[in-house]
C-alpha cells in the first residue's frame, strides 16, 4: 500500500465530529436490542444467538427461515432480553418486541420469561399468517432479582420467515451523543478488523457520532488497506490520532479526553483493539445507557476468543485487602459454557474491564480522568473511584465481546510490575490499606516465586513495590521509562526467557521426565509447606535431574521439589528452564526483608501522598502534558 493512500493522523477532533457530538432529539422508538440469528464470524456458534428446538431452519444475520413444523427459540445468550437489568437500573417499565414475518401458512409466537431461579413461563401467545408485523408487550415488574424475556417461533403448517426483530421502548426526549474510543499498539491488523466490524453494521454505527482510533505503535493501523476502506465508510466520524506509547491507560484516556472536551453528556465507549467485536453489543450498551435512571457505566461481558461459547465471568469485583482483581461477583458464572448454562440471577458488578465499557461524560466531569498507570488496574481503579462518587457499573448480559483467554497468558512477564504497583496504588486510594497484613501477603507471594525458582518474577514484583513507595512521581512520564527498564532488568534472570521445546539450552530431551503435581496441601498447612520448601531449596535437598512440568501442574508447592524444572509456558508456545540458584535466592530474600520493613514504615505516608496527588494525576492538565498538547 502506498504511503499516500494511508489515513493521516489528525491533531484534534475534526469540526465535523465536534458538530456531531451533541445531544440528539429522541423521536419514535429506541431500539434496545435487535434479533440477531447468527454471529459476526463462522468462529462463533449460531446457538449463542438462536436455537432450533425442532425441525429445520436456515439463518441469516437478522433473519431466520423455518421450514414447516420447525420451532426456533431465542432463549440464548444473545437472544435473551435482560429484563432484570432493565427493571433494576433503568426507567423502563414496559418493553415491546416486534418483528416482520412472511408465513406461508399458520404460525405461532410465544413470548416467554424466566425468573431468578431459571423457571420458565409463557406470558402471551399469538397465531398469525401471511406477511405482516407482530408486536407483543411485556411489563417489567417481576424480574428484580433475575430473569429474562425471549420469543419462541413455530411454523405450524407452512414455512415461516422472521426478520427485523427488535426490542423497543418510546425514545427518551434526549438521546446522548456517543463515541467509540479504540486504543491500539502494534496490532494493526486486529485494530483494522475491529473498526471494520463497527463500520460494517450500518444501523448500529448510525447511532455512533464518532470513532476515535488512538495509535501508539510503530506499525501503524493507518497503513492497512482495510483501515483505509473503513475510513471511507465512516467518513467524518473517524478520528485517527497518533501519540507516544502511554499504555492502555494513556490510549483510552485520550478518547475520554477528546470526547469530554466537546460534550459533557456523551457516552464514551472504550474498546480493545484485539477483540472479536459483536457490533450488536455496542448498540445494546449504548441504548441501555440512554435509559438508566442516572449516569451509569455500562460494560460488556467477556467471552473467550479461543473457546467462543464460554463466558469469562458474569461480573467482576476487586478484593483490595488481598490486591486481587477479577474476583467473581456473587451469583456469577465463570468459565461457563453458554450453550449449557444460563445467567438467571442479576449479578451486580464492582467494575468492568475496558475490553468494552461505556463511560458517561458526567463521570469524568465528577471524578476526573484515569490515573496514568500505563497498564493494569487503570480500569479497576476508575470503576472503584466512580462507585465511590455514586456512579454504579452494570455489566450487561447479552452484550459480549470475545477477548483472548486469560489462562493462555503466562504470569512470568514484565506486566507483573504494573500489576503489583498499580494494585497497591488502587488499594492505597480506596481501602484502609493495612500495611502489616499486606506486607505478609506480599512476602508470601514473593517467597512462593523464589522457591519455585522464578527469580525474575520475584524481582519484578519487588521492583513494583519499590516504585510504589517512590510515590506519585513514579507516574510522571506515564510509564514509558519504566516499561523499558523493567524489560531490560528481567533479562538477567535466565528463567524469564522462553525456549522452543525441542531446543532447550543445556538440557537433553532424553533427560526430561514428566512430573505431575499431586494433591494441593491443605490451606491451613500452606505456610508450613512454604517454609519447608524454602529450607530444602536452601539446603539443596531437592530432587535432582530434570523435571518436565506441564503449565497446569506448575504450582509453587510442586515445582519447588526439584533442582531443575522445564516448565511449559501458559501460552503453550515454548518452555522456561528454572534452575535452583542459591545466591540469587539469598540476594532477593534479603532485599525482600528490607523492602517489607520499609513498606510497613512508609506505606501509610505513601498512601497519603497518592490520595493528595489524585486530583493532579487525573486532571486534564496532566494528561495534556503527557500528550504534548
Amino acid at each position: 500500500m502506498n504511503e499516500s493512500a494511508s489515513v493521516a493522523p489528525v491533531d484534534e477532533s475534526t469540526d465535523a465530529v465536534r458538530s456531531a457530538l451533541h445531544d440528539h432529539r429522541g423521536q419514535g422508538t429506541l431500539v434496545l436490542a435487535r434479533g440477531v440469528f447468527t454471529g459476526p464470524t463462522a468462529r462463533v456458534k449460531d446457538a449463542l444467538y438462536a436455537k432450533i428446538v425442532a425441525g429445520k431452519a436456515h439463518r441469516e444475520r437478522f433473519s431466520v427461515h423455518l421450514e414447516k413444523g420447525a420451532t426456533v427459540s431465542t432463549d440464548t445468550y444473545f437472544g435473551d432480553f435482560p429484563a432484570s437489568y432493565f427493571q433494576r437500573w433503568t426507567t423502563v417499565t414496559e418493553v415491546t418486541v416486534s418483528f416482520a414475518h412472511e408465513a406461508e401458512g399458520s404460525a405461532r409466537v410465544l413470548l416467554r420469561a424466566s425468573d431468578s431461579a431459571g423457571n420458565a413461563r409463557t406470558l402471551s401467545t399469538l397465531d398469525f399468517t401471511g406477511p405482516g408485523t407482530v408486536s407483543l408487550t411485556a411489563t417489567l415488574d417481576a424480574y428484580l432479582d433475575g430473569g429474562s424475556l425471549w420469543l419462541e417461533f413455530t411454523a405450524v403448517d407452512g414455512g415461516l420467515t422472521v426478520h427485523s426483530l427488535a426490542w423497543t421502548v418510546p425514545a427518551p426526549e434526549v438521546i446522548r451523543p456517543a463515541a467509540i474510543a479504540i486504543c491500539t499498539f502494534n496490532r494493526a491488523d486486529d485494530c483494522a478488523q475491529t473498526v471494520a466490524a463497527i463500520a460494517g453494521d450500518a444501523e448500529m454505527s448510525a447511532g455512533i457520532d464518532a470513532v476515535y482510533v488512538v495509535d501508539q505503535g510503530s506499525d501503524h493501523v493507518s497503513d492497512r488497506a482495510l483501515f483505509t476502506e473503513v475510513a471511507d465508510t465512516l467518513g467524518d466520524k473517524l478520528v485517527y490520532l497518533r501519540q507516544p506509547n502511554l499504555g492502555g491507560a494513556g490510549g483510552f484516556t485520550r478518547g475520554m479526553y477528546e470526547v469530554t472536551e466537546i460534550n459533557e453528556h456523551a457516552n464514551v465507549i472504550l474498546m480493545d483493539d484485539d477483540i472479536l467485536c459483536e457490533p450488536e453489543s455496542v448498540l445494546r450498551m449504548n441504548a441501555f445507557a440512554n435509559v438508566t435512571a442516572e449516569p451509569t457505566l455500562v460494560g460488556a461481558q467477556m467471552l473467550y476468543l479461543m473457546n467462543p461459547q464460554n463466558l469469562h465471568v458474569s461480573a467482576e469485583e476487586a478484593d483490595l485487602s488481598k490486591l486481587k482483581a477479577g474476583r467473581w461477583a456473587a451469583n456469577s458464572l465463570h468459565d461457563a459454557n453458554l450453550l449449557k448454562k444460563k445467567q438467571n440471577k442479576r449479578v451486580d458488578a464492582g467494575y468492568n474491564a475496558w475490553w468494552s465499557c461505556l463511560i458517561p461524560a458526567e463521570v469524568v466531569a465528577r471524578i476526573g480522568l484515569p490515573i496514568p498507570m500505563f497498564f493494569q488496574w487503570d480500569d479497576i481503579e476508575y470503576g472503584l473511584r466512580a462507585r465511590g462518587a455514586g456512579f454504579v457499573t452494570v455489566t450487561l448480559p447479552n452484550a459480549g465481546v470475545w477477548h483472548a483467554d486469560f489462562h493462555w497468558k503466562d504470569r512470568d512477564d514484565w506486566a507483573k510490575y504494573f500489576s503489583i504497583r498499580n494494585s497497591l496504588i488502587a488499594a492505597a486510594l480506596h481501602s484502609d490499606f493495612d500495611v502489616k497484613k499486606l506486607s505478609g501477603l506480599l512476602t508470601r507471594e514473593i517467597s512462593q516465586y523464589l522457591v519455585s525458582m522464578q527469580y525474575g518474577l520475584a524481582y519484578t514484583m519487588i521492583r513494583g513495590i519499590e516504585d510504589f513507595l517512590t510515590g506519585p512521581s513514579v507516574l510522571e512520564d506515564g510509564g514509558q521509562a519504566v516499561l523499558a527498564s523493567i524489560r531490560k532488568e528481567r533479562g538477567r534472570f535466565p528463567e524469564t526467557v522462553k525456549h522452543p521445546a525441542n531446543d532447550i539450552p543445556g538440557v537433553r530431551q532424553a533427560d526430561m521426565v514428566v512430573r505431575r503435581a499431586g494433591f494441593e496441601p491443605e490451606k491451613t498447612r500452606l505456610d508450613a509447606v512454604l517454609a519447608k520448601r524454602a529450607a530444602y531449596q536452601w539446603l539443596g535437598r531437592t530432587q535432582h535431574g530434570v523435571a518436565n512440568i506441564p503449565a497446569g501442574d506448575a504450582h509453587w508447592w510442586h515445582v519447588s521439589l526439584f533442582d531443575t524444572a522445564v516448565v511449559s509456558d501458559a501460552s503453550q508456545s515454548g518452555v522456561r528452564v528454572r534452575r535452583r540458584d542459591k545466591e540469587t535466592a539469598r540476594e532477593l530474600t534479603a532485599r525482600t526483608a528490607k523492602l517489607m520493613k520499609r513498606f510497613r514504615e512508609q506505606g501509610p505516608a505513601t498512601q497519603a501522598q497518592f490520595r493528595a496527588a489524585l486530583p493532579q494525576l487525573t486532571s486534564r492538565e496532566n494528561w495534556a502534558r503527557l500528550y504534548g498538547k
